[in-house]
């Protein structure tokens, strides 16, 4: 194993001059707290020094390197997220919906289909099976605090819940229901109209205003979803002061999370998402599993091969991972990150001249983990 160098202690002379330079660059950065501790040995980190410097108030936690946006957000527990102010008969409205195979056209295919409660609230394959065995192109997301996006699938298309909801339902590939045709078959089945009335506080539905409707379905789908939070863990008793809440290998790979593996720079606040989007080295340019991403959105050159950044919470259960499930190992996945990920160069001038080109991440680099390293941080992972 080959510890991590660094450098070389300062000469007497020099340290006020740094000290001082330190101090100004912390008051001059709106999340400096303090510096990473030098907790690194020769044999690799010292555990005792790690947990003194995470025993302190977060606020006084090492900052995150690699972070430079206004907007960061410092880690925090999944309990201090706002809770949803939802009618409990309109939630009991929407889960029966996300749990019903007969939104979808062959009666066979439900919401819960690929967001399983088992797996994290997503799917267990690359990319979902759909109607009539239709295979997608991306990854089912998890639904686990949803609520809280500020834009949801991959391509961030739909700016709410309610807009998202809908789009699964109508897709020929997934659940292949036309919508115009939905509210007439809910209405016929069982006591839906009754359920409907109950969950919106009608009088009688009449011709004119029906107990059911399209808008109705996609509320109460959302009204659900916005009750998936994630489930507390061990890292949130941490978070929240019990310091002995993880071990020292995963303390390890959190102290790694925030500096040197600079997973911070787009994974923070309680959801650790920063919510935007970034171009990974993922996007295939010219072959047969292209993804131009955001650009789809958007029509930016600037956002080709940009996905949103998803929430890591329950990451270690919520495999394939990446937008489109290449991934069947965590540990793949942070191997690519450890390498830098891909940066594709252009292979001709006609490549060279395309705006299209896709062009990675300036925030990843090659991060220089050991596999002693990449162990603690897929530990600390684990608990999310």
């Amino acid at each position: 194993m080959n510890p991590p160098s660094f450098p070389a202690r300062p000469t007497r002379a020099r340290r006020p001059a740094l000290l001082a330079l330190a101090a100004l660059s912390a008051a001059l950065c709106a999340h400096a707290v303090a510096p990473a501790p030098p907790c690194a040995t020769a044999g690799g980190w010292d555990a005792a020094c790690l947990r003194a410097a995470y025993h302190r108030e977060i606020a006084d936690w090492p900052r995150p390197e690699g972070v430079d946006r206004p907007d960061w957000r410092e880690m925090a527990p999944v309990p201090t997220l706002p809770r949803p102010d939802q009618p409990a008969a309109l939630v009991a409205l929407g889960e029966r919906l996300f749990n019903d195979p007969r939104l979808s056209r062959s009666d066979m295919l439900a919401c819960i289909s690929c967001h399983r409660p088992t797996h994290g609230f997503a799917d267990t394959q690359a990319v979902s099976s759909g109607h009539e065995g239709r295979l997608g192109t991306r990854n089912t997301p998890t639904v686990l605090g949803a609520g809280h996006a500020s834009s949801l699938f991959w391509d961030g298309r739909a700016p709410t819940l309610e807009a998202q909801a809908t789009g699964p339902i109508a897709h020929p590939d997934e659940m292949a229901m036309p919508l115009d045709e939905l509210p007439a078959k809910l209405a016929a089945l069982d006591d839906y109209p009754a359920a409907f009335a109950r969950a919106f506080g009608d009088e009688p539905a009449t011709a004119d205003q029906p107990a059911v409707s399209l808008a109705r379905v996609a509320a109460a789908l959302a009204a659900y979803q916005r009750t998936l939070l994630p489930p507390e863990t061990r890292f949130d008793r941490f978070l929240a002061g019990q310091r002995d809440a993880l071990d020292d290998r995963e303390l390890l790979g959190l102290h790694l999370f925030r500096t040197k593996a600079r997973c911070m720079s787009c994974h923070d606040g309680a959801l650790l998402s920063d919510g935007r989007f970034h171009n990974l080295g993922l996007t295939w340019y010219g072959r047969k599993y292209e993804d131009l991403g955001r650009y789809a959105v958007t029509g930016e050159p600037a956002d080709v091969g940009r996905f949103r950044t998803p929430t890591l919470r329950q990451v270690a259960h919520t495999g394939p991972w990446m937008h489109n499930g290449r991934f069947p190992a965590l540990r793949g996945v942070l191997n690519m990150y450890n390498a830098g990920m891909p940066r594709p160069k252009p292979a001709n001038d006609e490549q060279a001249r395309d705006p299209l080109f896709p062009q990675t991440s300036e925030l990843l680099q090659p991060l220089q983990l050991d596999q002693a390293e990449l162990d603690a941080l897929e530990a600390f992972l684990g608990v999310l």
